[in-house]
């Protein structure tokens, strides 16, 4: 676990809800840049999956659960070839957004450690 000085929810340490939704925005366009990554997405509602993903972080990071979307495990099962690999890839794309909204290291570290706590889930394992 990453340790910080802030005892605030990682959520509020990267400004609550209008970070969290900008981090999602950028993210994404990431992800779909991604010539390995946006494959997966064909087809997908995008503005519903940013949606979602913002309440899923808002909660992961200790923010409100308003979260109603399927548990991981079961939103990830119908991709198929899904590995450690675009995991990786995924947790590389948060960092780089985080830093780019200015997002210190320690918090950037903590939000990669809650994200690789689901790799399991997500590749059901």
């Amino acid at each position: 676990m990453v340790m910080t000085s802030d005892p605030r929810p990682l959520y509020d340490r990267l400004g609550g809800k209008p970070a969290v939704d900008a981090a999602t925005e950028i993210f994404y366009r990431k992800v779909l840049a991604d010539p390995v990554l946006s494959p997966y997405f064909d087809g997908v509602d995008m503005e519903r999956q940013v949606a979602k993903q913002a309440a899923f972080l808002t909660m992961a990071l200790g923010g409100p659960n308003h979260y109603t979307g399927k548990d991981l495990r079961a939103a990830h099962a119908h991709l198929p070839g899904i590995g450690d690999e675009h995991v990786d890839m995924v947790i590389g794309h948060l960092a780089q957004t985080l830093r780019e909204l200015g997002v210190a290291e320690p918090d950037i570290k903590a939000a990669g450690a809650v994200a690789t706590s689901v790799r399991d889930e997500v590749l059901g394992r």
